[in-house]
């Protein structure tokens, strides 16, 4: 199968290859986006490693056996967006690979195709980043920071503008993933705020480059933790960085605190974001340990519940990260699904 599936991609590789040489100077002809006009609270899942789950054959599953779609199982449980990451030059490896501009565009359209609305997620990076590392890629290892300037603003708008012509218009877009201390290090990082904030704003302003009503998301990690969304969104805004929505990541896991002890906190600060900095907020990322199920579907209703309490539909929505990534494939602890290929009754939570 994975001979099969990089005969797939490579002519969509070379495609997209030439679409990102030109796309910068072409003139696209204006469509009108496909995102809501009206507010619809959005319920989703990050499945960056769907494709790859699927190359190695796994096979997924209703609750009765029947063989179904992944997408197709998560839709049924209610949820209607699909968040996609994206890396600029990644490996082939199975879990910690893959996630290219062209695998993204394909799955972008896979999802669209079954009435989902798409995220796409900017590492900036060629593998993971979050608050523990934010690499630069290797083919930017050596720029200088207007080159590093000018190769954000390339990669975003280069991957956006591949997405408009396979007729995929993102509703957000997120530049950066979970950056406390920065992205693209040392250039980008919190101890630079100005050439932090000029980095974000190349990401806005290729977004709105290419499609205006696309919402731009600035993701910070411990969405529980106010003092260090307003120490970030504070310098943020004195350095005039741009941005629609503040987005949340909450894993009561990795904080080791069961999420009874923290959800006010998560409430107190989604309210707080929202009035301080005159934002939508949206939790972009949560997760539980998939052996306690009640207690992550819990945890689940919670969470949705603290952000639908933010006024003014400020709270656009819920994004559990990852569900499908079974612990026999992936490793992962905070996956929802069971170990015969059925989803955890867990993702019951985002039905109502």
């Amino acid at each position: 199968m994975k001979k099969t599936k990089k005969l797939f991609i490579l002519p969509l590789t070379l495609f997209l290859s030439l679409i990102f040489s030109s796309c910068t100077k072409a003139q696209i002809p204006e469509k009108a986006p496909s995102i809501p006009t009206n507010f619809v609270f959005s319920k989703g899942a990050d499945v960056g490693w769907l494709p790859q789950m699927e190359a190695t054959g796994y096979k997924f599953y209703d609750a009765d056996g029947t063989q179904k779609d992944c997408l197709q199982l998560l839709k049924d449980r209610g949820m209607n967006t699909i968040r996609l990451r994206v890396w600029v030059n990644p490996s082939n490896d199975k879990a910690s690979g893959h996630c290219s501009p062209a695998e993204t565009v394909e799955m972008a359209v896979r999802a669209q195709k079954m009435g989902m609305r798409i995220m796409i997620d900017f590492h900036y990076s060629d593998t993971w980043a979050d608050p523990g590392k934010q690499a630069k890629p290797a083919a930017w290892a050596n720029h200088t920071f207007p080159e590093l300037l000018n190769d954000v603003y390339k990669h975003t708008y280069d991957v956006l503008t591949a997405l408009k012509l396979a007729g995929v218009t993102p509703e957000w877009v997120q530049v950066g993933n979970e950056i406390p201390g920065g992205m693209l290090w040392p250039e980008g990082s919190t101890s630079n705020w100005t050439q932090l904030a000029q980095l974000l704003n190349k990401g806005y302003q290729a977004t709105k480059a290419v499609t205006p009503a696309i919402k731009v998301i600035v993701h910070v990690d411990e969405g529980n933790n106010n003092a260090k969304f307003r120490w970030f969104f504070d310098n943020a805004k004195a350095n005039n960085v741009k941005y629609d929505v503040i987005g949340l990541s909450y894993y009561p896991y990795w904080i080791k605190s069961d999420y009874i002890t923290t959800i006010g906190d998560l409430e107190n600060n989604l309210k707080d974001m929202a009035s301080r900095y005159n934002k939508e907020v949206m939790v972009v990322e949560v997760g539980g340990d998939y052996t306690l199920v009640q207690n992550t579907k819990d945890m689940l209703v919670a969470v949705i519940k603290a952000v639908k309490a933010v006024p003014n539909n400020k709270g656009l929505g819920v994004i559990y990260w990852e569900p499908q990534g079974e612990k026999s494939w992936s490793g992962y602890q905070l996956n929802a699904w069971q170990s015969d290929g059925k989803p955890s009754p867990a993702l019951d939570a985002f039905k109502n």
